[in-house]
């Protein structure tokens, strides 16, 4: 009997669950704009910066390799930020309007 009242109860509990409980406004949200898409780049790539400024004064990276890659993320981060100012509708600035126009050296 105990075990009927206690399967009862939860088929009650889980039907009022499904069908009465509404969801989170934020459940509706839509996804990740543009701009934050932008924004999580930008900042990955500045971490990147600090990440590889670090492995090179740990003796990762040659001189020369270093400069390469530190060329190739300051350009990529240059047209995130050019990006980013397209999106937002802000003029762009001198370095990020020279950048956006360059392509990391590989």
């Amino acid at each position: 009997m105990a075990i009927a009242l206690a399967c009862l109860f939860l088929a009650v509990a889980t039907i009022l669950f499904v069908f009465y409980i509404q969801p989170d406004q934020s459940d509706s949200a839509p996804h990740r704009s543009r701009l934050d898409q932008l924004m999580e780049r930008r900042d990955t790539i500045y971490e990147n910066l600090r990440d590889l400024r670090f492995e090179q004064r740990a003796g990762k990276y040659s001189e020369k390799d270093y400069e390469e890659m530190k060329r190739a993320l300051e350009i990529e981060a240059a047209q995130v930020l050019a990006d980013m100012d397209r999106v937002t509708g802000a003029a762009p600035t001198p370095a990020t309007r020279q950048a956006s126009t360059q392509k990391p050296r590989r």
